[in-house]
């Protein structure tokens, strides 16, 4: 309502009619005209960034909002006439979805190297699946989003997967040594990737809330390899095995019916007041959500401007590429290590096949190599 005209005042909103949307500007043509004592609203699950003379400012948290801006009706278009009656004061609203994206798939295009310690070099590959959130609204729109108008979860996954499977590769190296290990340690991975991976989303403004490790499967050769250890493991046990069979044959047929129906009803009976106590017992109340300031680590209120721990500016412009500080939108060079803001680190080039690796890999994904 009121967009694009020279004398009403703007109403700006945004729903996502979609579910995939990350990002979406208003106007969705370019920048606009904004006018003073225009309305944002935003709502609880959106942030809003308002891009003023080409300059980001503050994020809007959930609420209706007044923007300020030089653009007055009618008059604007009056001092604009040198300019074809459009204003020089350009001015735009990006609408951030900070819900959470669940359900985005991972997978090996190509089959990984590893060094198994049983069974030597073998290409395994690996699914799964991971939720991401944007946290860092300003952060997150400098660096990927840009000028786009629509920024999607599509266009953003193809990426993420890449990153994904090269550090799932370094993890694997450093966190099993064989295959045969394997069952039972798919939740200790998937937390220690995630972990690992915090470092590689938080550059960007993103938070992975969760990775989930579905599937690593070796090749045919290597999986029938397992299946013949497993059935020698069987054996040794058969004869435990049949005790075992026997003994419950032997309490099946000692039980009756009319026995086992007196008892089933018995233990609904003592069961029935533990029921009703918990059906009864009062809600818990709702903690307060809380985030992560990303400078001293510490939880602060998720509409906190500055940390009340270290006094940090949440609203993070740009980030260190050699250390992660958070860097002013005007600085030069990083306050803590020195580096020009401008650099950005090499790749790793293996020195076996000489493929190139993200910056801190530590094993090839083209030859299961350790990096130097």
């Amino acid at each position: 309502m009121g967009k694009n005209n020279v004398v009403f005042l703007e109403v700006i909103e945004w729903f996502d009619e979609t579910g995939r949307e990350l990002v979406h500007r208003i106007p969705e043509e370019g920048s606009g005209e904004i006018k003073l004592g225009a309305q944002l609203i935003v709502r609880e699950s959106q942030a809003a960034v308002l891009f003023y003379k080409g300059k980001a400012g503050d994020a809007f948290a959930p609420g209706r909002h007044t923007l300020t801006t030089a653009n007055i009706p009618v008059l604007t278009k009056i001092l604009a006439i040198p300019w074809a009656m459009t204003s020089p004061l350009r001015a735009e609203v990006y609408l951030v979805n900070m819900k959470v994206f669940p359900n985005l798939k991972w997978g090996t295009r190509d089959p990984v190297a590893f060094k198994d310690a049983d069974l030597g070099l073998i290409r395994l590959r690996a699914h799964g699946v991971f939720n991401i959130q944007v946290v860092q609204p300003v952060l997150f729109i400098n660096t990927l989003v840009g000028t786009m108008g629509i920024f999607t979860a599509d266009e953003i996954e193809e990426y993420l997967k890449r990153v994904i499977v090269s550090r799932f590769n370094d993890h694997l190296g450093e966190h099993l040594d064989s295959l045969f290990n394997l069952p039972g340690r798919y939740d200790e991975l998937s937390e220690g990737l995630q972990k690992r991976l915090q470092a590689d989303f938080s550059r960007f403004g993103i938070g992975l809330e969760h990775i989930y490790i579905t599937s690593i499967t070796p090749p045919p050769e290597v999986q029938q390899a397992i299946d013949d250890k497993s059935r020698l493991g069987v054996l040794q046990d058969l004869d435990k095995l049949i005790k075992m069979k026997a003994a419950i044959a032997m309490e099946k047929a000692a039980e009756s019916t009319a026995s086992a129906g007196s008892g089933m009803g018995m233990g609904m009976g003592l069961m029935m007041p533990a029921m009703f106590a918990e059906a009864l017992r009062p809600q818990a109340k709702v903690p307060q959500q809380t985030a992560t300031c990303p400078d001293c680590n510490n939880p602060i209120p998720t509409d906190a401007t500055f940390c009340p721990h270290c006094g940090h500016q949440q609203v993070v412009f740009h980030q260190c590429a050699t250390c992660g500080k958070n860097i002013p939108p005007n600085a030069k060079f990083c306050s803590k290590c020195g580096s020009p803001t401008d650099t950005k680190p090499a790749p790793k080039v293996c020195p076996q096949c000489k493929v190139e690796n993200l910056p801190d890999a530590i094993f090839c994904n083209q030859c299961g190599e350790k990096l130097t």
